[in-house]
């Protein structure tokens, strides 16, 4: 009796289509992980440039975002003709001490987008600050910053608006502490490995989807 011949080699097929789109994809956010290592350096020398802004003269206050690295902690001030909201965010006053930071919305004419102001911390989150509007003068800033991760990570976050921390505060609050460079995060390297990271979970899951996918149709 002859030997049966040899089964034939089994060989790996590999989907055109899909593996298309996993290469597009990966690319992409290989390309997003070396962008976002760009803008580290580039917010580096914006964070260098607002360092040396608080000792700068004073400037008119910034109508709409976005702050740039210019007017960033620069000095300047605004009159908020009435307070038309309140927000509570935590913070840290200008003695060191930590609570929580009463931010005012105001208005600041008939129409326009109005203004933030920092007007000083306090111990408790519920106090009602004793200040109602007038001539505030302090520091260019940016509102908080509660934008999704993954708007920041891409780089489609919308901008902060400007918020003026005031260099003093009403009676009963602490002084907001002034702004600094150091308060600032520059995230765009942990950005760029999320996205490298991102890419490499990407390959792994469809390596193991062909595996899975040929194992399945294997005789």
């Amino acid at each position: 009796m002859d030997p049966l011949p040899d089964p034939a080699p089994r060989t790996t097929r590999i989907p055109l289509i899909p593996t298309i789109i996993v290469a597009l994809a990966v690319l992409v956010m290989i390309g997003l992980g070396i962008w976002q290592i760009d803008r580290r350096a580039e917010k580096t020398a914006a964070l260098n440039l607002a360092a040396s802004n608080p000792g700068k003269p004073p400037v008119a206050f910034p109508a709409m975002p976005p702050v740039g690295p210019d007017l960033l902690f620069r000095p300047s001030s605004l009159h908020c003709l009435r307070v038309v909201g309140w927000q509570v965010e935590a913070g840290r006053a200008a003695d060191g001490s930590t609570g929580y930071r009463h931010i005012a919305q105001c208005a600041t004419g008939a129409e326009g987008p109005g203004a933030l102001v920092a007007i000083g911390v306090t111990q408790r989150p519920d106090a009602k600050p004793d200040w109602t509007g007038g001539q505030i003068a302090g520091w260019i800033s940016e509102e908080p910053d509660h934008r999704a991760l993954i708007s920041r990570i891409g780089g489609k976050a919308t901008p902060l608006r400007p918020m003026l921390i005031a260099r003093t505060a009403p009676t009963g609050m602490k002084a907001s502490a002034p702004p600094s460079a150091a308060d600032v995060p520059n995230n765009h390297l942990a950005y760029a490995v999320q996205w490298f990271f991102f890419a490499a979970i990407a390959i792994i899951i469809y390596i193991l989807a062909l595996r899975r996918r040929n194992a399945a149709k294997a005789p």
